[in-house]
């Protein structure tokens, strides 16, 4: 069939519409601008979360990016709780060795520098905050329960209570201590800034507000605005591998660095209650395509999600005990509900299942206390309860149904005599002709019921 130039004028229309929308979108995906922005611009970039494997992937490339454009300085607004230890030395490597200033500033007000972030912030070549900050509580959380770690021995002799603990676990924790407070005093001693504050906020979970960690020599600048701290930074002196450099910030541009969008997707699957979510829908999928074959789209689904959901837990501090205490909780109640009997599977794997997502976070790499949401653990919980209690409920309900099929649903019917001769003939049963036997006689027409069954011939009473 001939298509109507117009028709194929308005296609090809579509088409180079279509293109260009792609292409464009492209850009949005890609950390490099389309237009490029002047060397000796002030970089900055948003570090707003848990501090995991795509804010050090973030860092990383934003210092890349600073280097290229030959930037003045690399800002890194921060607000954390915390996050992986690991991630955190990464980030102190790559920032230790950047080959252009990198600031850390603490904001908007009310942001904060915790745990990981009190690390990051004593790393920076410029510590500043917002005013309406803190920063501090830098104890590594020993995950699990275990017990406080211990405190100094001058805090000690200040009649305050040091935290019990017991033999098994005291050594590993002195270790754990130690390391961190070597690990921060020396960043303390390389930036110049309070080694013995920073000690404390190890050993003590101290912290401070942005006021008092001016005055303590924890960070050099407060300033309410991107801008003040330019203006209050523009001419300090800063040591760049083993160069000293002076700031020029004052009426610098600045240029936003955003991640791309792998650096985004990361972000959002290594997000605890997002990996979670994948994982069960993941399982929830592939149960329901092995439950009915065929339907492809659960299959394909679940098998996604659950591929996404390993990558995520891949970046987090997984306790596989609590992994393999989940996946058992989830095969109990699938084996409950393919084999109904005293719900004690169910019970059971529900039990498994919530111990299981309570302490899935609760590996040694964490400086804070990663877990998944309670509500969402006890609303997936409840949702497997009700699936699985329903197909038990309507199994059973099954079981005491009367029979909808076979020999014995037919006992009791009506049947129409069409033929009949001495004892025998046949009748209609639903619209189908069957061989029929009775005692008492009967004529065309008559109706009559199924009293019995024997193969194919029916044992019918006159009605």
């Amino acid at each position: 069939m001939r298509q109507s130039p117009g028709l194929l004028t308005h296609m090809r229309r579509c088409c180079a519409a279509a293109l260009i929308a792609a292409i464009s979108s492209l850009g949005t995906f890609s950390p490099v601008r389309a237009q490029q922005p002047p060397n000796g611009a002030v970089l900055v970039t948003t570090i707003d979360g848990v501090i995991g494997v795509s804010a050090t992937r973030q860092i990383t490339q934003a210092i890349q990016r600073a280097d290229e454009l030959h930037a003045t300085a690399l800002v890194l607004r921060l607000d954390t709780p915390g996050g992986l230890v690991s991630s955190t030395r990464e980030i102190i490597k790559a920032m230790n060795g950047a080959p252009v200033p990198v600031i850390v500033y603490v904001a908007p007000s009310g942001a904060r520098a915790a745990s990981a972030g009190t690390y990051i912030t004593y790393a920076a070549h410029i510590a500043a905050m917002a005013p309406g900050t803190n920063i501090g509580a830098a104890t590594p959380i020993e995950m699990g329960g275990g017990s406080p770690l211990p405190l100094r021995q001058n805090d000690q002799q200040k009649n305050e209570k040091p935290a019990a603990s017991s033999p098994s676990d005291s050594a590993h924790e002195r270790k754990v201590i130690n390391d961190a407070v070597a690990m921060i005093r020396s960043l303390a001693q390389l930036r110049g800034r309070n080694a013995e504050w920073a000690e404390k906020a190890v050993r003590d979970a101290a912290t401070l507000t942005a006021d008092e960690a001016q005055k303590q020599g924890v960070v050099d600048v407060v300033a309410a605005s991107l801008a003040e701290l330019l203006a209050k930074i523009d001419g300090r002196k800063v040591t760049i591998g083993g160069t000293e450099r002076v700031l020029a910030t004052k009426d610098a541009p600045v240029t936003a660095f955003d991640p791309d969008w792998r650096t985004r997707a990361l972000s959002v699957i290594s997000d605890p209650n997002i990996a979670f979510i994948l994982l069960m829908i993941g399982f929830y999928g592939l149960i329901f395509e092995f439950w009915s074959p065929g339907m492809f789209a659960p299959g394909v689904i679940g098998g996604i999600c659950l591929l996404l959901a390993f990558i995520g837990l891949s970046t987090l501090p997984v306790h596989y005990g609590a992994l393999a205490l989940l996946l058992l909780g989830i095969a109990l109640m699938v084996g409950e509900a393919f084999t109904p009997g005293t719900a004690v599977l169910g019970i059971g794997g529900l039990a498994a299942f919530v111990a299981g997502a309570v302490f899935l976070f609760e590996g040694p790499d964490a400086d804070m206390a990663i877990a998944i949401s309670l509500p969402l653990i006890f609303g997936a919980a409840a949702a497997m309860a009700l699936l699985l209690f329903g197909l038990v409920a309507m199994a059973l309900k099954a079981r005491k149904r009367e029979p909808a099929a076979g020999a014995e649903q037919m006992i009791g019917m009506p049947a129409e005599v069409v033929h009949w001769s001495g004892k025998s003939g046949q009748v209609r049963v639903h619209g189908e002709i069957w061989a029929a036997h009775g005692e008492r006689p009967l004529k065309r027409g008559d109706r009559a019921v199924i009293r019995a069954r024997e193969g194919l011939t029916l044992i019918v009473d006159p009605s």
